[in-house]
């Protein structure tokens, strides 16, 4: 699938996307879904979230809490004109693995039916958002001072198709580790 470059191909995207996801999950039974991930001897990825995320849970409140910045940061510059980064503080482009960590450290407690929950309510509130947005405010690089370079537009592709994408790919991984 193409990167979207217009709203209505970021609000397609993303819906699709999430179907996916949605089917995906809904495919496992109650041991899959509780199931600790287990890629299979010699599975080597280099990327942290392979050592990261241990189970369904940890990938549904990765999402859940990618949606939650996207969210906050856009009440913070575009509804209260502050100006804030996307990342908080202390973290950065280059140290936001961390952030990651912490994310997962305090959603130990939480059960996998309750991310569930959570990132179903997060998208559909990031849904809303995009469709506060004409095209232009989304795609144009720059259009508003707070997102850089960058378009607002490819924040949320980020935060929504493309990062449901990467949930559809891991999970499938670990049904394919626990279907042989």
């Amino acid at each position: 699938m193409a990167r979207p470059q217009h709203k209505d191909e970021l609000q397609s995207a993303s819906q699709t996307q999430f179907t996916k996801l949605s089917k995906l999950i809904e495919s496992m039974s109650v041991e899959e879904r509780n199931a600790a991930f287990d890629f299979g001897a010699g599975f080597a990825q280099k990327e942290a979230h392979w050592e990261r995320d241990k189970n369904l849970r940890d990938v549904l409140i990765h999402l859940y809490e990618w949606h939650r910045l996207l969210l906050n940061w856009v009440e913070a510059n575009y509804e209260q004109g502050r100006a804030e980064p996307f990342l908080p503080s202390p973290y950065n482009w280059k140290n936001y693995g961390e952030m990651n960590i912490e994310f997962w450290h305090a959603h130990q407690k939480t059960s996998t039916d309750d991310a569930w929950r959570l990132v179903q309510q997060s998208h559909i509130q990031v849904l809303q958002l995009i469709e506060t947005f004409s095209d232009e405010e989304l795609f144009v690089k720059a259009h508003f001072s707070w997102t850089g370079t960058t378009s607002l537009g490819s924040y949320c592709v980020s935060a929504t198709s493309s990062h449901y994408d990467w949930a559809c790919k891991k999970l499938r991984a670990h049904l394919k580790m626990l279907r042989i």
